[in-house]
Parts: C-alpha cells; structure tokens; sequence
C-alpha cells in the first residue's frame, strides 16, 4: 500500500510540475496544494491549476511553421559535402546586440550567396540558455522569411545542441 505524499514532497512536486509546459491539446497538469489545506478543514483532495502555457503571440512565424531543414540537406551538411558557408559565435552577447549580429550575419551570407551557415548560440548553464531559446524565434521573424530556409540543431562536432544550421534560401538571379 502506497503512503501519502508529506506536504514537503508535494510542494517539492509543486514546484517540478510548475516547469513543465503541457503539449498542445493537452489539459495542463494539476496537483494538490498542500497551502490549501493548513487547519484540516479543507478537503483532502484540495487541487490547484497550474500556470498554463501560453503560445507566442500570433504574426510572426514559430519554429515548426519555418520547418527544420530537409533530412538530407542536414546530413550532407554535418557531413561536410554541402559547405557551411560561414559561422556566427553569439557567445558573450547581449540578447540585443546577438539579435542584431545574427541580422547582419545573414543578410551578408545570403548576399554573398552562401547555401547553409552555422550560428553557435552556446547552451547556457543550465543547458537551457536564454540565446539558444531566443534564436529559432528570430530565424522565423517575418524581415527574414525571404532569407532562411530553415533550421536545424548542429551535429555534434559542430557545437551539437549549443548550435544550430541555418539553411538559406538562393539569391534570385537579377
């Protein structure tokens, strides 16, 4: 026969369960609060919401709308027969100033004609850094879309999951 859970256990849970963010069309997860339940009086079964995920605000282009990079354009690419064009360290920057390198960077690789480039983003302490989030959102802002062509985590010796491929679309003749 199971025990119950001690109120430490279940705000130790509380607060694990707090960072986990359902799957779309899944109801977010509940647990019980022990706070609600400090002279007995309140019934055993006492449940809180959780804060709920809420999407990006609508207008720009997520990650899964701009689309990984073709299986076999990535593998060529970690593979080295399709040329990574140039590379783009964001370690050290500011969100600001990396957002606005990042720009640059690919505005000038696609006018040279580049193909693929890789931008290294770092993974962060607690391998969850704010750059690594932040850069597939601005991959997919709107005053890129006639640039990138998607993107994809980099293999393992080109920075694995502290980097990323940046596929880009071609140069239209003129």
């Amino acid at each position: 026969m199971k025990r119950p859970l001690r109120p430490e256990e279940l705000r130790l849970w509380g607060v694990v369960a707090g960072t986990v963010h359902p799957l779309p069309g899944r109801a977010t997860p509940v647990v019980a609060d022990p706070a609600a339940e400090p002279t007995g009086s309140a019934p055993s079964g006492a449940i809180r919401q959780i804060r709920a995920f809420e999407p990006p605000a609508p207008g720009g282009r997520t990650r899964a709308a701009l689309g990984d990079i073709e299986p076999n354009r990535r593998q060529r690419i970690a593979k080295d027969r399709d040329a990574i064009g140039a590379g783009l360290d964001l370690h050290g920057l500011t969100h600001d100033r990396a957002r606005a390198a990042l720009e640059r960077f690919l505005h000038r690789a696609w006018d040279e004609g580049w193909r693929a480039v890789l931008v290294i983003t770092g993974k962060g302490f607690t391998g969850d850094g704010v750059l690594r989030r932040a850069a597939p959102e601005w991959l997919a802002a709107p005053h890129l879309a006639h640039i990138v062509a998607g993107i994809s985590e980099a293999h393992r010796r080109h920075g694995g999951e502290g980097a990323l491929y940046v596929a880009l679309k071609r140069k239209p003749r003129s």
